[in-house]
């Protein structure tokens, strides 16, 4: 059964940076995009990030361009998310997903994604 890697807990302080990675599937890395979601307690899963499966195009939340990059690695099968200049309200558990469905409006919808990974707290102390 497939799966993505991600997990654990990350704690940072305003203004700090974290990278998170996200796994996937030897065989099948170059056939999915990979966007990054979050949720915060009491809230609604969030879109954060996605890249397309060739790395093409990038797409990101207004709340986290120019402070977010999502980036992949062929060569280790790995979805990264650079975390820059965080806030307190960047504070949730962050999620990896895959997607068959590539275009802007499809990668910003999370019902749109087949495989999750278990998810990365993040918290952001100030």
């Amino acid at each position: 059964q497939e799966h993505l890697g991600e997990s654990g807990e990350r704690l940072v302080q305003v203004g700090g940076s974290l990278r998170l990675s996200c796994v996937a599937p030897e065989r099948t890395f170059a056939a999915y995009h990979v966007g990054w979601f979050r949720q915060a307690p009491g809230k609604e899963r969030e879109f954060v990030a996605a890249i397309t499966r060739n790395g093409g195009n990038s797409y990101y939340s207004d709340s986290v361009k120019g402070r977010f990059t999502v980036s992949r690695d062929t060569a280790k099968y790995t979805v990264y998310l650079q975390m820059d200049s965080l806030y307190p309200e960047d504070t949730a558990k962050y999620y990896c997903g895959r997607s068959a469905q590539g275009n802007s409006a499809t990668l910003r919808n999370w019902k749109t994604y087949s495989l999750w990974g278990q998810g990365t707290q993040v918290t952001v102390s100030s």
